[in-house]
């Protein structure tokens, strides 16, 4: 079995829905056991209908501060998990004078599902779910150490 990273980076093109919930749903799946942070290409806002489902699943992501790459407080990252083309190509470039792995994981871009309510709302369900199944199947938590 593969060595879990100690450090993964969350990216993706505004840090409003993509990345902050991969990293809140890390969060939750594994604590504190590894050290998780996201991050945009470009400056976004922060997003109402992402509060509204990660509610849904006991996540609270209210707290979510917006930031782009250039505002990371820390930037020893083992893993980047990129989740829009821009902000794979951006990590790529930061493999240059860091060394890390990128895995890139194509993601809807629920902001860009116009309708009602609801139909934005199953839009970031989508997204909430499938960002779930990945990051479970991707970092199953292991046994528990032997005493």
């Amino acid at each position: 079995m593969a060595l879990q990273p100690s450090a993964i980076l969350f990216a993706c093109s505004m840090n409003s829905v993509r990345s902050p919930m991969a990293e809140a749903i890390m969060k939750y799946l594994h604590g504190q056991r590894i050290f998780v942070d996201s991050v945009g290409v470009r400056p976004g806002e922060h997003d109402p209908f992402v509060d509204a489902v990660m509610e849904e699943i006991g996540i609270d992501v209210t707290k979510h501060r917006v930031k782009t790459f250039e505002q990371l407080d820390d930037d020893y990252f083992d893993l980047i998990i990129t989740l829009s083309p821009e902000a794979h190509h951006k990590a790529l470039e930061m493999t240059r004078t860091m060394a890390c792995d990128v895995e890139y994981w194509p993601t809807n871009d629920a902001t860009a599902v116009d309708g009602s309510r609801d139909m934005r709302l199953d839009a970031y369900r989508d997204v909430r779910d499938t960002l779930l199944r990945r990051l479970t199947e991707r970092f199953s938590p292991g046994p528990a150490a032997d005493v």
